[in-house]
């Protein structure tokens, strides 16, 4: 269900409605409140382990969280996305920044893990706004085909299958294979 407006929501007016019930969470994409997908267990395990796998690397350099929204602007319109995980190092998130609210400003990285019922093209066309958004690097995680897609700002997106060496020069010293991430997450070999 899309929360309608008669109009395009400001930010503002956004972040003033009604929090969803249950467990819905909305996103704020041209001027309307979209509910963002539910997690399903796989989408969860694998939400986890590159959670695990990107805190270990950047201990003590920024935060790194799992749905936090991002206050963010696409093509001139305010925008509210919330990543399946994100990364935000202690040189863009102010210092003195401690507030219970959006992720104030683009992050490092973004994760987006594609649910059942998403397609890969939809998600490459918001990697791309997240990345003219000022998001250093946006990776999308596909459970069916068993890949990672790395998205650069500044040359072609990169997509890393099987026992292919991921590494990130956001990250020092990181290093997996797409491969070892679905078996740590125990995801099956026909998951959807």
């Amino acid at each position: 269900m899309i929360l309608q407006a008669k109009n395009q929501l400001t930010l503002q007016e956004f972040l003033n409605l009604p929090p969803g019930e249950g467990d819905i969470s909305y996103e704020l994409i041209d001027g309307q409140a979209i509910p963002k997908m539910s997690p399903k267990f796989f989408h969860a395990k694998l939400t986890r382990v590159l959670l695990n796998l990107i805190e270990q690397s950047c201990e003590g350099k920024g935060e790194v969280c799992p749905e936090w929204s991002i206050a963010l602007t696409r093509r001139g319109q305010d925008w509210m996305p919330i990543p399946d995980i994100l990364y935000i190092s202690d040189e863009r998130l102010p210092p003195n920044w401690d507030e219970n609210e959006a992720c104030p400003v683009p992050p490092d990285l973004v994760i987006e893990i594609i649910s059942p019922g998403q397609i890969f093209g939809k998600m490459a066309a918001k990697a791309k706004n997240y990345l003219d958004a000022k998001v250093l690097r946006v990776w999308v995680v596909d459970s069916k085909a068993r890949s990672i897609t790395v998205f650069y700002p500044d040359a072609a997106p990169q997509t890393y299958m099987g026992d292919e060496l991921l590494t990130d020069s956001l990250f020092e010293g990181l290093e997996f294979t797409v491969e070892q991430v679905f078996q740590k997450a125990k995801i099956p070999l026909d998951a959807e």
